[in-house]
């Protein structure tokens, strides 16, 4: 079985490239076979499992949150399994079937996610979900029980793709009545979740890399304020 992963890398976030993919050969699944799928206007690493794709910048937050748009270039087997990162993502402890639930199946809707780091031990009613009424991805007040971290989610092919499908769809029909989902496609994303079961994992796969919080580090989100912050990285 082939793994294949997702990440983009517009703009200034092209440099955080080699070191996703040197850690994720060295702790992600590393006894299977990993093609990556880079959605990028830059230069990347060149090697035999590294597909770019050309994505031109589109500005922000459109770069984050038209990504389903991109995922559904894509043409993968559906019994594969694919996993997307964010840019700044680095594995630090390894990762596989032996030693962690990471191959959802029918139990889990074939999708999986991780739970915020920031929102871990919040109560329900103050997840920073889309509580618009008038926004496709409304999740009623009181209602939920996980919030989900964006930068790291996948499941099965034919599962994660129906989601890309289906969510691309949405944002577009937010978009078109001038409506911004509050936290883009973070906000779709926990509406498609919220609808589904997929599996939980826990903060310490999203551990951003300046906190301390009671978790085991398995992946670091790279601080990006030594690089200059957001907005530096988004110009």
């Amino acid at each position: 079985m082939i793994i294949n992963i997702i990440t983009i890398c517009t703009g200034k976030y092209v440099k955080f490239f080699n070191s996703l993919y040197s850690s994720s050969e060295e702790y992600f699944l590393p006894n299977y076979k990993k093609n990556y799928y880079i959605f990028t206007d830059g230069e990347i690493l060149n090697a035999s499992n590294i597909i770019k794709i050309h994505q031109p910048k589109l500005g922000w937050p459109y770069d984050t949150m038209m990504r389903f748009e991109m995922f559904n270039r894509l043409k993968l087997h559906e019994h594969e399994y694919v996993y997307f990162l964010n840019a700044n993502m680095n594995f630090v402890s390894k990762i596989d079937h032996n030693n962690t639930d990471i191959f959802p199946g029918p139990s889990n809707d074939f999708l999986l996610g991780v739970r915020h780091p920031g929102h871990y031990s919040t109560p329900k009613q103050y997840f920073p979900y889309e509580r618009r009424i008038i926004s496709r991805f409304h999740i009623p007040e009181w209602c939920g029980k996980y919030y989900y971290q964006g930068c790291f989610n996948g499941g099965r092919v034919k599962e994660f793709m129906e989601m890309s499908s289906i969510l691309s769809v949405m944002i577009r029909e937010d978009l078109s009545v001038g409506i911004t989902p509050v936290w883009h496609d973070e906000s779709a994303l926990n509406w498609y979740y919220y609808h589904k079961q997929p599996i939980l994992l826990d903060p310490g796969y999203a551990y951003p890399e300046s906190w301390n919080i009671p978790f085991k580090k398995k992946i670091i989100q790279l601080d990006k304020s030594k690089l200059g912050g957001h907005e530096a990285l988004r110009s």
